[in-house]
This record gives C-alpha cells, structure tokens and sequence, in this order.
C-alpha cells in the first residue's frame, strides 16, 4: 500500500510512499536480524512477536500499523496489488531456491511439486535465476496449464507415475533439487524417491507430514530442509525480478466483503495463483 501517516519520532519513509511490508519480524538486533534474516530471529518468540496477519490481527483491514521502517521495501511503480503477494508467494520459494543455487547449474533438473499460489512463482524464480530444466507436477489440469505457462519445460500429473517419469526424463539420475509446496505424505515420498545423489529437498509446504531421512531413506549426500519465509534483502530481490518483467503472481481478486468467498474458493483449490483482497 502507500504510507498513510507518521508516528511520533517515525523516519525511514514518507508519507504517500508507495511500500510493501516485509512480514517477518524479528528483535531487529540479534545476529539473524543484523543480516536481514528476521524469519529466523531466535528471539521473536520469547519475546511475543507476532507479524501482522500470522498469529496478530492487522492484515486484512484498510489501515495497517507497522512497528519499523525497516520492515518496509520501497515499491517503486509496481502496482500494490499485482505485487502484495510477492511478499509471501514471491519471497518463500526464492528463499528456498536461492538456498539451493550450488545444486542447480546448467544441465541440472529442478522438480516443482504444487503449482498453487507459491509452486507458479517458483518455477519462474528457477526459470530467472537457474539454468535448471524445470519439471512440475500437480493433480490438477488446470494448474498443470498454468504450470506451463509460467516457464516450466515439462509439466506432469502427481501421481503414481510421476516418479518413473522424472527417472526416466532424467536418465536415471533424478532431480538435483525438488520443491515440495504441499508437504503432505504422497508429495514427500515422491521427492524421496525422486532426488538424486547428492541432491537438496526442501520442504516449503505445509501439509504437516514428515520426511525420515538416512542411509535407508534418501539417496547418499542428500539434504533436507524446512525453509521459512525469506530475508529482507531477497524480498528487495524478488521485487527486482518482478520490476525487471522476470516474474509475477497470478491473481484473483475481491473485496473487503467478499473475503469468506475467496477463503472458500481457496478451500476447494479453485483459486488460480492468489486470492488478493483489497479494502
């Protein structure tokens, strides 16, 4: 949104300026905070803070109160609602890509599993900033499409081939690294069977499963990670990208009073990217 008014002693923006809130809020003083890493402050816990919208209220009203300029990115000519997603949508697949650079050169394979509101900006993040072929998996057609659409070289039906399809589209080497964006048991097991030798996991969904992993489990040398949110500089980043016409978020949108019909639509997985409510 824009920068509505100051508080007292308040510096850092001006009004009228046109931010977005970076959401994850941390001390502001720690290690993690000093490097932009608020997502993984040690101390907001202990200390009860809670972002606006994730465990506090604030988030879907027309005015928002935000405790520091730091936690806001300037965004320059993007419009507010095309790019307010980017801030969650945007900002935790290129936390998790970005983690994952080292396994993914030219000629490496990255395996996208959901192609929801944070699986279509992953593939363009991967399609932007790695020289992987992109595969994506989904149970649904239509965000198969969609998946095809935003860049991704092959798209796959989630189900009980799609395992010896990506060994067989991989010569038998599977993926490099897998993005799981659902993290329920079917989709976790077919990154464990999936990901080679020497391979990242990472788990940016949640849907509450877990993955056992060892010598009997996942293929030597691979990792497994449970990534959050992202840093404050990689939201300017993902802002960049969508300045520079590399990504964006597919939308849907509704007002203030319509809000319970998108949480319905999104139930049912009929929502096409993100639902944006806007007052």
């Amino acid at each position: 949104g824009v920068v509505d008014a100051l508080g007292p002693g308040a510096t850092g923006v001006e009004v009228a300026e046109p931010v977005a809130v970076y959401g994850a809020w941390g001390c502001g003083v720690c290690h993690a905070c000093a490097q932009g890493a608020e997502n993984y402050c040690p101390r907001a816990s202990s200390l009860g803070i809670q972002p606006p919208g994730l465990g506090a209220p604030g988030a879907m009203a027309e005015y928002l109160v935000v405790d520091d300029a730091r936690h806001l990115v300037p965004l320059g000519d993007l419009d507010p609602v095309a790019a307010v997603s980017l801030t969650d949508a945007g900002l935790t697949p290129y936390h998790a890509i970005v983690s994952s650079l080292g396994a993914l050169p030219a000629g490496s394979t990255a395996v996208v599993i959901g192609v929801g509101g944070l699986g279509h900006v992953g593939i363009q993040i991967l399609r932007a900033i790695t020289g992987a072929t992109v595969i994506a998996l989904d149970l649904n057609e239509d965000k198969l499409k969609l998946a095809r659409e935003v860049g991704a070289h092959r798209a796959l039906p989630s189900d009980e081939s799609a395992v010896e399809s990506i060994r067989s589209l991989t010569v038998g080497v599977g993926a490099q690294a897998v993005f799981d964006f659902v993290g329920n048991g079917p989709t976790l097991e077919i990154a464990r069977q999936v990901v080679a030798l020497n391979g990242v996991i990472q788990i940016v969904g949640i849907g509450g499963a877990v993955l056992p992993t060892g010598f009997f489990s996942t293929p030597m040398g691979a990792t497994v990670r449970a990534p959050y949110w992202g840093t404050r500089s990689e939201l300017m980043e993902v802002l960049d990208l969508a300045r520079a016409g590399a990504i964006h978020v597919e939308t849907e949108r509704f007002t203030l009073d319509e809000a319970p019909e998108a949480y319905r639509r999104l139930h049912e997985g009929m929502v096409r990217g993100r639902a944006v409510v806007v007052p």
